[in-house]
């Protein structure tokens, strides 16, 4: 596979510059931190609607919305399958297969920039295991070893127990709080997780959203906003609450997904959120939402039972994009253009 080692430096400097910001900043959200003061939340009790203008769309089920590299995640009977979708073409990147418990398909995920995997394996039955990575052919293979402050065993159950911080950076759940790796190097990352709740970072890991002391907010180049939303109550009664799942390159919008009521993964998300109001995004096309991801270069695509609908920045259309039938019930975790 095919590594921009210049793009990947870009990146981690940038990410050394987002964990400083959450060092001084928002890590004390509410506690007398540096950022800018957060604006004024903002109601949403009747879910107030912002619609984006129409713009002609491309041919339905063209490829051309999504020139660029798709990774999918599916979930054969013995092992995890990584597909790598461009234009027409599918294939298999690598499998991982699932051992004797639940933890592997729980928890393997794919890097936003589509380069590294992750997972974590355990026994049956077992609750917590050993962090393992890979680059996303399957080669390179390692166990991240135990290192202070990483105790060397992760929690494998719940919603989303693993969570990007750019393409080397990994989020883990550990006896009851937080530690930052660096996957790169195998070693905890420098820098504090912080105490925050159901953190998401941009690919870029520039801005990020996540829950302080029962607060949701988010981060716009260096400016907290805390903010107020309120999910679907014909909804809300089947589900253990919401949590972002993906942020808009400028941290403005969240796309929200609901928490499971059982220890299972959940990948999917049913609506844009625009933090400075709280009010949702109406979404142009047809058809319930499974799942919506913010690109790297801004696009927004939201997917259906029918395809992908490919949206700009300001949420027009600009295409459908129709997804390989083996893969309508796979998960979507990355696009890059």
């Amino acid at each position: 596979m095919n590594v921009l080692t210049t793009a990947r430096g870009l990146r981690t400097a940038v990410t050394l510059a987002a964990t400083a910001l959450l060092v001084a900043g928002v890590g004390a959200c509410g506690e007398g931190g540096t950022t800018p003061a957060p604006a004024s939340p903002q109601s949403s009790g009747t879910t107030a609607v912002v619609t984006p203008a129409a713009a002609p769309a491309t041919r339905a089920g063209s490829s051309a919305a999504l020139p660029g590299t798709r990774y999918y995640l599916a979930f054969g009977e013995q092992a995890a399958e990584v597909h790598v979708v461009r234009g027409d073409s599918d294939r298999v990147s690598t499998t991982v297969p699932y051992g004797g418990g639940e933890c592997v398909r729980n928890t393997i995920t794919i890097s936003p920039y589509g380069e590294r995997l992750a997972w974590v394996e355990g026994k049956a039955g077992a609750e917590a295991g050993t962090l393992v990575t890979a680059l996303v052919d399957g080669t390179g293979r390692a166990t991240i070893a135990k290192r202070a402050p990483y105790s060397g065993r992760i929690v494998c159950l719940g919603d989303q127990p693993l969570v990007w911080n750019t393409n080397d950076r990994l989020l883990v759940q550990q006896e009851g709080h937080s530690a930052l790796l660096d996957l790169a190097t195998r070693r905890p990352a420098a820098g504090d997780a912080g105490n925050e709740t159901l953190k998401w970072w941009t690919p870029d890991g520039r801005n990020w959203a996540a829950v302080s002391e029962g607060r949701p907010y988010a981060t716009n180049n260096g400016r907290t906003t805390f903010y107020r939303f309120t999910p679907p109550k014909a909804e809300a009664a089947r589900h253990d609450g919401w949590r972002v799942r993906s942020v808009s390159p400028d941290g403005r919008y969240v796309a929200v997904g609901w928490l499971n009521t059982d220890t299972s993964r959940n990948d999917g998300s049913f609506a844009v959120v625009d933090t400075t109001t709280g009010r949702t995004v109406d979404l142009p096309g047809d058809g319930a939402v499974r799942s919506i991801l913010f690109a790297t270069d801004g696009a927004v695509l939201v997917r259906r039972d029918g395809g992908i609908t490919v949206l700009d920045r300001t949420f027009r259309a600009v295409g459908t994009v129709t997804e390989p039938t083996g893969l309508r019930g796979a998960a979507l975790l990355a696009y890059v253009p």
